[in-house]
């Protein structure tokens, strides 16, 4: 008797959880969800994988190529702080499932060194005589 007042209350009340794929709960204002790089603006650095504390970004400048391991990943956004050219960018979205683990792999243009002659040498213009 003395917990009849509470099972009742819960057979006549609605449930706390929800039904998860059919009511989605939208995201808090400040979620960390899945990182995006626009790999277009990517200087290939290489300081979110320097600073990623998890080892889940992983850059190869030479090559143009950036991995990044959803799997591995905390979701601490220190990378997207950190990035010069802000290419770097967390969605509000969750990550779906997935049963087989993935890398997201982008490839970009590779970086070139410049010499130093090549960075103050200015391209010649021709001119016509008319």
């Amino acid at each position: 008797m003395y917990m009849l007042k509470n099972v009742l209350g819960n057979l006549s009340g609605k449930p706390a959880t929800r039904l998860y794929p059919l009511e989605e709960r939208e995201p808090f204002p400040a979620y960390r969800g899945r990182i995006h790089n626009n790999v277009e603006e990517c200087i290939f650095c290489s300081s979110c994988a320097r600073l990623c504390p998890a080892g889940a970004i992983t850059v190869d400048a030479k090559a143009g190529r950036w991995n990044y391991d959803p799997f591995l990943c905390v979701y601490c956004a220190a990378c997207v702080e950190k990035c010069p050219t802000k290419c770097l960018k967390q969605e509000c979205t969750h990550r779906t499932a997935s049963v087989v683990k993935f890398q997201v792999t982008k490839t970009g243009t590779p970086r070139v060194k410049k010499s130093k002659g090549e960075s103050a040498a200015k391209p010649e213009t021709v001119q016509k005589a008319e």
